[in-house]
């Protein structure tokens, strides 16, 4: 019995050692930072460049017109830059690098490098650190906002800054949206509801990350995203009431920026002016205390600000409009009705604050008939129609030596329009031409030569026609 008493316990020893190597075996290993790179295997060396320009976009996806109207503002319309796109994790499907898939397929790209970043330590990563430095635009995927803000305070923080100090530019998509604001909402302890954080704006759900990055231009911000199809206009306002009673934001004012997924994007270029992609964004603003935001108690505010910003509309971040609102608020956690639309309690011209307009008038199908917008503000509007398949409208603008010029067409549904810039004999210097019907177009030039010469843009119908209304906003910087 003594030699029987003696064995069971080492023999229960052995079975739990074994036990224990089994479950460790099991056990889902930390992944390693994973990089890959398409294109060039070597980066764009160049001593200048014109940006910083930003994407905000409401879903991780690339939203190939703002996306190319980056490219080209950093690189000033010549050469080629290089893309690093970062994410917290790989996709469950499909390939592994979706992203600079559709990145390396855009002109003026000379590689795009995908890494993964699974843990925090990651941010000290030299390898993908120095990728990141010779960039000239990172791109932050989808996906959980958390991890990305866990990187504050690595190198990787400093080195994202840096790109844009010497003229890049910074992104993301969804969760990658979220990063790039100064006021982060960073779902650490789990995503929030509208419901969930009107009735309670100290909700456990609803926390902050601060400190990160800080863009020119867009100071107080706090991003959101798939921001109509979920429904989080309520949380934003929430989030902007915390912000003020907290102090979060400096001045006593926050803004929201909520952005529509499925092709919405916000451009913003690097003199704080936005262009607004695809699909819709709003503008929100509280600018003053709440009447009632404290823990366990619902919402009170009344007068948030909000701008609706659709497809080729502006709104300058530099110098913040006070007019072109509509006023929603919210009382013991219940909102206003139609918090996604409204009639601008003020005018101030083009929504989004400022501008003119320049409508086509036919015939101007060729150069020696072209409207002019010679006199258009910057930024301005010109609209028009693809009244047949061959139809074209040509409008002439004035661009001083130095001036870069950008154009934005939000194009409908009802055709496939592409777009030229033409020089003062009618050759192309630059094109924009995304494939379907309803697919926006943008392009931008820099005018090298000295002294103010003449050009002209050229809408052209590709494919079906209607009575359907572009819009072009053409911004001078």
């Amino acid at each position: 019995m003594t030699h029987r008493s003696f064995r069971a316990p080492a023999a229960a020893a052995v079975v739990l050692a074994v036990m224990a190597s089994v479950l460790m075996a099991h056990q889902p290993a930390q992944a390693a930072a994973d990089r890959i790179r398409l294109g060039s295997a070597s980066d764009v060396s160049r001593s200048t460049w014109n940006g910083p320009a930003f994407t905000m976009n409401g879903a991780g996806g690339i939203v190939t017109a703002s996306m190319t109207r980056a490219i080209d503002e950093i690189r000033g319309g010549a050469g080629s830059l290089d893309v690093v796109v970062l994410a917290g994790s790989a996709p469950t499907s499909g390939s592994r690098t979706p992203e600079c898939d559709t990145i390396t397929g855009l002109a003026g790209v000379n590689s795009c490098t995908t890494w993964t970043l699974t843990t925090a330590s990651d941010g000290d990563n030299g390898q993908m650190n120095t990728d990141v430095r010779n960039a000239e635009f990172v791109y932050f995927a989808g996906g959980d906002q958390c991890r990305y803000a866990a990187w504050k305070g690595t190198a990787l923080e400093a080195s994202v800054e840096a790109v844009v100090a010497k003229g890049g530019g910074s992104g993301g998509g969804s969760a990658g949206h979220h990063i790039n604001s100064p006021i982060v909402y960073d779902a650490c302890n789990g995503s929030v509801t509208s419901a969930e954080a009107l009735a309670n704006p100290y909700d456990r759900y609803v926390s902050f990350t601060t400190g990160m990055f800080a863009w020119a231009n867009y100071g107080a911000v706090i991003n959101d995203s798939h921001f109509v199809t979920r429904d989080r206009m309520g949380r934003t306002m929430s989030f902007l009431a915390r912000a003020v009673k907290d102090g979060l934001a400096p001045g006593g004012s926050a803004w929201g920026v909520g952005v529509e997924e499925g092709g919405g994007s916000l451009f913003l270029d690097r003199n704080g002016m936005a262009t607004q992609y695809g699909k819709d964004a709003y503008v929100v603003l509280a600018d003053h205390q709440p009447e009632q935001a404290v823990e366990r108690k619902p919402l009170t505010y009344s007068g948030f600000k909000i701008w609706r910003l659709t497809p080729g509309s502006t709104f300058d971040f530099k110098n913040r409009p006070t007019c072109g609102y509509y006023l929603r608020s919210v009382t013991n956690g219940v909102t206003d009705a139609n918090l996604y639309s409204g009639t601008p309690v003020t005018d101030c011209g083009t929504q989004g604050g400022g501008g003119s307009t320049i409508a086509e008038s036919e015939p101007n199908d060729t150069r020696d008939t072209a409207d002019d917008a010679t006199a258009l503000a910057s930024p301005g509007t010109l609209t028009g129609g693809m009244k047949s398949t061959t139809d074209r409208d040509y409008f002439k603008v004035s661009v001083a030596a130095g001036q870069t010029v950008s154009v934005n067409c939000a194009v409908p549904t009802a055709y496939d329009a592409d777009v030229y810039w033409l020089d003062a004999n009618g050759s192309t210097l630059t094109r924009s031409v995304n494939d379907g019907a309803g697919a926006d177009e943008s392009l931008s030039f820099t005018r090298t030569a000295t002294g103010t010469g003449t050009y002209h843009l050229d809408v052209e119908a590709y494919s079906g026609s209607g009575t359907a209304a572009y819009a072009c906003t053409l911004t001078r910087s």
